[in-house]
């Protein structure tokens, strides 16, 4: 009995032709693979260096780097896994090499004790005023995204944000799924800690009523008063 072609034989049949292509320096096939694989990698290269610029160059180095090794690329595993590997090693190279002496993944050790964030919506038809409060929302969640450490950072923006399968991460990071799981959710329970405090804050004086208001109805009362 014949085997089902499945959808990801497909893809994966698609993959290796794309790489095949970019093999044979086709660089139209080769920025069809940046293209489609971009946004994901700079996220990726970013939640480990958590800075814009960096992120790029270290994605342009692997990116070079893929294009040099391409040929190694035999399918078996998915091309963005084997492009992510990549970008890690070359985030993590230029880590090292600026000295930002800090724990990197994989962290902390296997085994100790290590949930998700809404994706930006089109705020073009919005008012401006709600698509600033979108903007500053954005703003606020990538402070607190950046201050997570960094083992945890990478599994929730690979988790999260690009939508990665728990197997997935664990071949890019070389880690178990059990892990990847762990520190997912300790990822999740730091952000909602660290959201929760931005929240009491902007509360604190929420509909405050001293300084110009307080003033003003003063004023009016004791006019009022006055005149009667």
């Amino acid at each position: 009995m014949a085997t089902p072609v499945t959808e990801f034989s497909g893809a994966a049949a698609e993959e290796l032709e794309l790489a095949r292509r970019v093999a044979q320096a086709d660089h139209e096939a080769f920025e069809r693979l940046m293209r489609q694989h971009n946004g994901k990698l700079f996220r990726i290269a970013r939640s480990i260096l958590r800075d814009d610029a960096d992120a790029e160059d270290a994605l342009q180095d692997a990116y070079l780097d893929a294009y040099r090794h391409i040929t190694s690329f035999r399918g078996g595993s998915r091309l963005s896994t084997w492009l992510t590997r990549i970008v890690i090693n070359h985030a993590l190279m230029r880590l090292r090499r600026d000295r930002w002496n800090r724990q990197l993944v994989p962290m902390p050790e296997d085994g100790q004790a290590e949930s998700a964030i809404p994706e930006p919506q089109d705020d073009r038809a919005e008012p401006p005023d709600g698509a600033a409060f979108r903007a500053e929302l954005r703003r606020l969640l990538e402070r607190r995204i950046d201050e997570l450490p960094p083992a945890f950072r990478t599994v929730l923006v690979m988790r999260d944000i690009e939508e990665m399968s728990s197997q997935e991460i664990a071949e890019c990071l070389d880690i178990p799924p059990a892990t990847v799981r762990t520190r997912l959710f300790r990822a999740r329970a730091m952000l909602r800690a660290s959201l929760a405090r931005d929240i009491d804050l902007a509360t604190t004086n929420l509909f405050g009523f001293a300084g110009e208001r307080c003033d003003r109805i003063v004023a009016r009362v004791l006019a009022r008063v006055r005149q009667t």
